[in-house]
């Protein structure tokens, strides 16, 4: 029986990289993760070993490092389609036919403020929370998936789940007052495929506002389930947003149990829990406008 060889690409993942700007007092830093993979004319290289079409993995990280010298890091979404670009229409004899960069973005905030001793060289890492971005290129339109993870939020009220399906195994009691957390997870694609000099989105800004919406919607949200509240922050950043598409979002529900302080002697008036890391629910759900195409995977 004959055997095929399907869809393959490589490249170099992971690159670690902290570009500084130093061109004033106040310096600014971007501290980034990027992952490069290449698709194209490589069947040789499965097959016969030949590696006349292979351009090493190891030429794709130093492009990276090179980039960001070259030309900066304007936005994570900016320099993925920048290193995208590049290595669909500039590898030699064009054999690389499609380029994905994914991207990590890890935050950072300045010690101090302007006018108690900020050195404008001092940070400190914020948070958990981490941005991320994918760019496609084929010679043809960009794909650009941008969002974050770990994002950890928690309402303390305003949220119930009751009247749910029951069957012979269920245990768990309704309830009307709960907390609601979890740990968010979002991508949203946009608009923007590069075509005819279609202008770039203000990435950051872009960024900054779906974040600020996802909040907003979290927490002014009286929430019934978990999948409601979803539902509520994907529309909310649609409404407000105009360059987003459509946006998945992978809500975990951070359990929180009321622990039973009645051996003690003790009334738990809805003030100690027991936080679960697992087992939990997972809630997962896309929102997009009418008649786009969904084009964001399912993880």
């Amino acid at each position: 029986m004959a055997h095929v060889l399907g869809q393959n690409q490589y490249g170099k993942a992971e690159n670690r990289i902290v570009r500084v700007r130093r061109d004033s007092a106040r310096h600014e830093i971007k501290d980034l993760n990027v992952s490069v993979a290449l698709q194209g004319e490589f069947e040789d290289v499965h097959l016969t070993g030949s590696n006349a079409n292979c351009l090493p993995t190891d030429s794709t990280k130093n492009t990276v490092y090179a980039f960001a010298k070259q030309y900066g890091i304007e936005s994570a979404e900016s320099f993925a389609a920048l290193l995208a670009r590049h290595f669909v229409e500039h590898t030699e004899r064009g054999v690389v036919h499609c380029a994905r960069v994914r991207v990590e973005e890890y935050g950072w905030e300045r010690i101090g403020a302007a006018d108690s001793g900020d050195t404008g060289h001092s940070f400190v890492r914020s948070g958990q929370e981490v941005r991320t971005t994918e760019v496609v290129y084929d010679g043809d339109r960009f794909r650009v998936i941008s969002g974050l993870k770990d994002l950890v939020v928690m309402n303390t009220t305003d949220s119930e789940f009751w009247g749910f399906l029951k069957d012979r195994y269920t245990t768990l009691q309704e309830a009307y007052d709960r907390i609601l957390a979890t740990q968010v997870t979002a991508r949203w694609a946009f608009g923007f495929h590069g075509r005819d000099g279609q202008q770039q989105p203000a990435w950051d800004r872009s960024y900054q506002e779906v974040r600020r919406h996802l909040l907003e919607a979290f927490a002014d949200t009286y929430s019934y389930s978990l999948q409601q509240t979803l539902h509520a922050m994907g529309t909310r950043v649609l409404n407000h947003r105009a360059e987003v598409d459509e946006i998945r979002l992978e809500l975990p529900n951070k359990h929180h149990f009321l622990v039973d302080l009645a051996p003690f002697g003790l009334k738990n008036e809805n003030e100690v829990y027991y936080a679960a890391d697992r087992m939990y629910g997972l809630i997962e759900g896309t929102v997009h406008r009418e008649g786009v195409v969904p084009v964001i995977p399912v993880s």
